[in-house]
């Protein structure tokens, strides 16, 4: 099946999928997580194409796969140590059925072309289960956790931000619009100009803020903080809980409070963040622990994350993987957000989670009321 975003699939029964699974419970060393199983026999629209992603354990660099995609589904993290990470599912279309359609035959073709025989090799939940993990004593609740974000590396192979067919393929698959393509290809070669080393780069940044200023776009989203990385960054307690309504601070007043090498405690703030400065947002949850891709160790954090609904990497500024739709949730520190009154006039945007075109359809009518009265202006840049 060669699926695109918006198109609608049927996940199999618990035994076909087992029938595709080693006994580690993976097909090409992708996991099927336990709490995938809850999901069979139930149809759901496909997100994007997971034709490509980023490989977030031996970062930076974009990674190839095929036969997957991303349906409107996240891990709940029931199965490594209650993860909070909220990672994006990534499905084998050998898992999948097409809606008010037909599957023809009973072979997968593999990531380097060849056709694999679906047999089952007496595959079971409890073998699915077991292989969520490793005994290691020295970690956190004795294990190291395996999940699809920790195997990456095993079930993608290389690829360079140079191949032009992916960028293809991101048109193709309906992964992005013409518009946000062009609008990215156009942020690329302007980023490669100012930082080519020629000595225009100051200049080409203020010119690119100036512009964006009169357009009502995202300010130059790689400006660097302010503060010595020897000196310790402020902080901020809100206690913010789900549900309750944020306003994300203006980008300047977001590199007030990082370092040199835009991080708060530790914490680094992304170019793919910039964009929702200025927005208003509902607090989806509080992040205090998640597995650590590179060790599969669960780790807790001293200071709470926050992460907000609708709000993750849209790959538009990211070096070497432009237009990865893996969508990782952003995670913020209390101090870039401030509480919004439930009885202010904001304008709070309901964007269902997971809509891959939720900006883009909005009306040119609408897209001016919000910008006035939210600042939404990051997404039309």
């Amino acid at each position: 099946m060669k699926l695109k975003a918006g198109d609608w699939v049927e996940i199999k029964s618990k035994e076909e999928i087992l029938a595709t699974l080693d006994k580690n419970g993976r097909l090409e060393e992708m996991p099927f997580m336990p709490q995938m199983f809850e999901y069979c026999g139930r149809r759901f629209k496909v997100y994007k194409r997971a034709h490509k992603t980023c490989d977030t354990v031996y970062p930076i660099r974009g990674r190839r796969l095929s036969g997957t995609v991303h349906l409107e589904l996240r891990c709940n993290g029931a199965a490594y140590g209650g993860c909070q990470a909220n990672c994006l599912i990534f499905w084998k279309t050998a898992w999948l059925k097409p809606v008010n359609g037909k599957v023809v035959g009973t072979h997968y073709v593999s990531q380097v072309g060849r056709p694999i025989s679906i047999l089952s090799a007496g595959t079971t939940e409890t073998d699915v289960i077991a292989g969520t993990y490793a005994e290691v004593p020295d970690f956190p609740d004795g294990r190291k956790y395996i999940c699809q974000a920790t195997q990456l590396p095993s079930f993608t192979t290389d690829l360079n931000w140079w191949d032009l067919r992916q960028y293809m393929e991101d048109l193709t698959s309906g992964n992005v619009t013409t518009s946000q393509f062009c609008k990215g290809v156009a942020y690329a070669t302007y980023n490669n100009v100012i930082n080519a080393g020629i000595g225009l780069g100051r200049a080409l940044r203020w010119l690119y803020d100036r512009a964006q200023s009169l357009w009502g776009g995202v300010p130059y989203p790689r400006t660097r903080g302010r503060l010595p990385v020897d000196q310790p960054t402020p902080t901020c307690a809100l206690d913010l809980q789900p549900g309750e309504r944020v306003r994300v601070k203006p980008f300047h007043e977001v590199l007030a409070t990082l370092n040199t090498q835009n991080k708060n405690r530790g914490l680094y703030f992304d170019a793919e963040a910039v964009p929702y400065c200025g927005g208003e947002y509902r607090v989806r949850s509080r992040l205090n622990k998640f597995i650590e891709e590179k060790t599969g160790k669960l780790i807790t954090l001293k200071n709470s994350s926050i992460l907000l609904d609708g709000v993750w990497c849209r790959s538009r500024y990211s070096e070497c993987r432009m237009f990865c739709p893996r969508s990782i949730y952003t995670w913020w520190r209390e101090i870039w957000l401030e509480r919004v009154s439930e009885e202010s006039e904001s304008g709070l945007r309901n964007r269902p989670e997971l809509s891959s075109h939720d900006h883009d359809k909005t009306t040119s009518r609408h897209r001016l009321r919000l910008r006035s009265r939210v600042g939404q202006k990051a997404y039309d840049r």
